[in-house]
């Protein structure tokens, strides 16, 4: 089977910085399309950033902010969050779409198949 499992959340001042993890078990990361997506109480699921091979992609709210990488020897997904926000408090997922070797990575939730746990970040 295959496991994700979130790491790294916390409480933070705004301004501030936190790196969340996401080992992946089961399946290797470099295949496949994966993505941070958060949710904040009362607000639907949003898109953080997704990352395939070389190519990324982040939402606006997040540009020049968060960085989206991988580390392939640890099977690890990694989303470096710096001047965080108070609008960035959210419950933060990792994800997996299990299509292998994918044209382009989508952007939305409902596209990817393999979820994590979810890591609580709160900036104040």
């Amino acid at each position: 089977d295959v496991q994700l499992v979130e790491s790294g959340g916390g409480s933070v001042q705004a301004g501030g910085s936190l790196r969340l993890s996401c080992a992946v078990s089961g399946s290797t990361i470099s295949s496949y399309c994966m993505a941070w997506f958060r949710q904040a109480p009362g607000k639907e699921r949003e898109t953080v950033a997704t990352i395939y091979s070389r190519g990324t992609f982040y939402a606006d709210s997040v540009k020049g902010r968060f960085t989206i990488s991988q580390d392939l020897a640890k099977n690890t997904l990694y989303l470096q969050m710096n001047s965080l926000k108070p609008g960035d408090t959210a419950m933060y997922y990792c994800a997996l779409r299990s299509v292998a070797f994918p044209a382009e990575c989508p952007a939305r939730p409902d596209q990817y198949d393999l979820w994590g746990q979810g890591t609580q970040v709160t900036v104040s």
